[in-house]
């Protein structure tokens, strides 16, 4: 979900997306100011949605009035709150709220709080904080004392993806998943030196990353979540522990290293960003920016993936030769790539499916086919860069039983990988970057999904021209390049409603399109510089998530209302919030897409959004909560009574340390501040937005 851009006029050195310098340093490594690693000469999406962009939005011009902001304006670190109700949004319906089921609450405002902002009537709780004690024999958090061994068994940093799982037999609990996505050293270590890290620091950063699984428990008087420390499922995956690789790539000298010469096992998972839940009962995890932890390359190979010809930010190259490309070559050949755990089985191995390729996965999302053959959503979250399926060709048994759920877990080793083309329905005469409106008055087009490489049982055959199969599973960026693949703007999470099948994907921003040697605004669509993204909805022929054939158009161009060049399926625009930045994604039961954001560039914090995907009310955005200071809004799941969104690098802003902080959040003042998992229900417990 990285990779922010610099914007056109902004003073030097400042940084794009709302985003901080701090958060480029520690998230992507400082991706915002490298050249874009996509310097292929395909078509770019900008221009093939250009006019499509201003179309529809023109057709909508009307007069518009802006939510406007809260009047609290910025609330300093001393007297952050924990909590917070909803500032006021303009226009708010007072009494009994209407609009689409599952959307009918008082909207919140834009606003600079240094809390978790909530609808009124509604309640909130810290389910879950960094360094929470969660395995047997894990100590209480004392960062002034934090250890690696300490931290293995604590609730990792910086927590993105969530999963909330069913626990037949314990009566109000559920299992959670969450991502650990990086680690903010500057705020985790009082008096960190960033040009000499101790091997202490580095071993707890190590022991911060990747997911943990812990048992929740609701108390059903309040709604309030919390953990269940010292549960045997309860399980912290770390940067050193071990997993398998799988799938067709799994073995090949593109894979071994001196560490492992068989190329099937590597330690650890990085930057795991969104993911998805299996039908079968597992997680998926996208291994995002893992670029960043790499030092030292000159292959093009790795240019093209982002890879740095120095030092990291982190120097982890100084404490263990695998993060030095100069050393050991292919290690980073073992990084981006989908992970599948079983949270159900504590003694399990996780697995890295090399079959749905190699980029920066930004989640990781399946629908099953007609006669139950998974199919996985995935985006590389780069400028310029595509979206993938993989359809398997192997089908989901029912059960619980060993031996079936073996089988499940290989069901994503064997099948074909695709990238996608869109293809727009005006000639390119009309779009011509003025926001002209085409003469079809449309904004849609038609897509097709080019098949990469095939996984079979036997081996794996190539579809790409001058590349063997391994070569496209593992250098799966240059693939999409030479099949021609549409050039996307940073595509973040990508969900099918469970409703409609309908495929959406959120495009968070690309601030550089039209700069330099970039697509031109002659070609783009009328917003250059796309600094506020938008969201994609993709509609399989036949509504058969297997096809090779597409419809889409744009759903939601994101931004002020008042902006001509926004659009909100037609909604009215003085009826919705302003959005901006659109990251990750889910459904409530009702069918209605939920957003949260990263980097808002409207001066607001960043928030969760819910917006109606049909009906007459298609369009209808309302915002439902802010994050606090610093923060990014991260892994949302709706229930029928319950949200949760994990809460991650609140304040992590520019000059911010542990004895200096922007935020006091969620302890308050004299405290650390803690990345956290934060669920929200209705205060007299009745269905959420019902």
């Amino acid at each position: 979900m990285r990779k922010l851009l610099p914007l056109i006029g902004t003073p030097s050195g400042s940084h794009p997306g709302g985003r901080s310098a701090m958060t480029c340093r520690f998230r992507c490594g400082d991706a915002c100011f490298h050249e874009v690693p996509n310097t292929s000469s395909n078509e770019y999406v900008g221009d093939v949605i250009a006019g499509a962009l201003s179309r529809r939005s023109m057709m909508r011009a009307a007069a518009v009035v802006t939510v406007a902001a809260a009047g609290a304006g910025a609330v300093g670190a001393a007297g952050a709150p924990q909590a917070a109700a909803a500032p006021a949004a303009a226009g708010a319906v007072s009494g009994k709220q209407k609009g689409a089921r599952g959307l009918r609450f008082t909207p919140v405002a834009p606003n600079t709080t240094d809390a978790v902002v909530v609808p009124d009537g509604y309640k909130q709780n810290v389910v879950i904080r960094w360094g929470e004690p969660i395995l047997r024999g894990a100590p209480a958090f004392d960062p002034e004392k934090q250890t690696a061994k300490a931290q293995a068994g604590q609730f990792g940093y910086n927590c993105d993806f969530l999963a909330l799982l069913p626990l037949p037999g314990e009566r109000n609990r559920q299992l959670l998943v969450a991502n650990h996505e990086y680690t903010d050293e500057v705020l985790m270590f009082r008096g960190y030196d960033a040009a000499n890290p101790t091997r202490e620091q580095v071993e707890i950063a190590w022991a911060a990353h990747g997911l943990s699984a812990v048992v929740v428990e609701e108390d059903r008087r309040t709604g309030k979540l919390t953990a269940v420390p010292r549960h045997h499922l309860n399980r912290r995956v770390t940067a050193t522990t071990a997993f398998r690789l799988t799938g067709p790539a799994a073995g090949s000298d593109l894979l071994k290293t001196s560490a492992d010469p068989t190329g099937t096992k590597v330690l650890g998972t990085l930057n795991n960003c969104s993911g998805g839940v299996t039908p079968w009962g597992t997680t998926l995890h996208g291994e995002e920016n893992f670029n960043q932890y790499f030092a030292n390359s000159s292959r093009p190979t790795d240019k093209r993936y982002g890879i740095g010809t120095g030092a990291t930010e982190r120097k982890w190259e100084r404490f263990d030769k695998r993060f030095d490309v100069a050393q050991e070559p292919n290690e980073v050949h073992r990084f981006g790539y989908v992970v599948e755990f079983d949270p159900y089985d504590p003694t399990s191995t996780p697995r890295k499916h090399t079959a749905l390729g190699r980029f920066k996965h930004e989640a990781a999302t399946v629908r099953l086919t007609h006669d139950g053959r998974p199919v996985v959503y995935s985006g590389d979250d780069e400028r310029f860069d595509y979206f993938y399926k993989f359809v398997s060709s192997k089908r989901m048994k029912k059960g619980s039983s060993r031996a079936v759920r073996e089988h499940n877990l290989s069901l994503l080793d064997e099948g074909t990988l695709y990238v996608a083309k869109l293809t727009g329905d005006s000639p390119a005469i009309e779009i011509d970057g003025t926001g002209k409106l085409p003469n079809d008055g449309e904004f849609d087009g038609s897509g097709e999904w080019i098949p990469l490489a095939t996984a079979t049982a036997d081996g794996a055959v190539s579809h790409v021209e001058g590349m063997t199969a391994e070569e496209v599973f593992v250098f799966t960026r240059l693939a999409g390049d030479k099949v021609g693949a549409t050039k996307m703007d940073r595509p973040e999470d990508i969900e099918p409603s469970p409703v409609t099948g309908k495929v959406y994907v959120a495009l968070t921003n690309n601030t550089n399109r039209g700069v330099g040697s970039n697509a031109k605004a002659d070609e783009a669509n009328p917003r250059n510089a796309n600094k506020h993204g938008h969201v994609l909805e993709l509609t399989e022929r036949w509504n058969r998530p297997e096809s090779t054939k597409f419809a889409w158009s744009l759903f939601l161009v994101a931004g002020d209302p008042n902006d001509p060049a926004t659009y909100f399926a037609g909604f009215p625009k003085d009826k919705v919030s302003p959005i901006s930045c659109p990251d990750n994604v889910a459904f409530d039961p009702y069918g209605n897409l939920w957003i949260s954001t990263d980097g808002a560039q409207l001066g607001s914090h960043d928030g969760l959004f819910g917006v109606a995907t049909r009906g007459e009310r298609r369009g209808e955005l309302k915002q439902f909560l802010t994050v606090p200071t610093g923060a990014e809004t991260c892994g949302p799941i709706i229930q029928d009574r319950r949200v949760l969104v994990a809460v991650q690098h609140p304040g992590e802003v520019d000059g911010a340390t542990v004895d200096k902080p922007a935020s006091t959040w969620p302890d308050g003042p004299g405290k650390y501040v803690r990345p956290a998992v934060v669920a929200v229900w209705r205060a007299d417990g009745r269905d959420i937005g019902a």
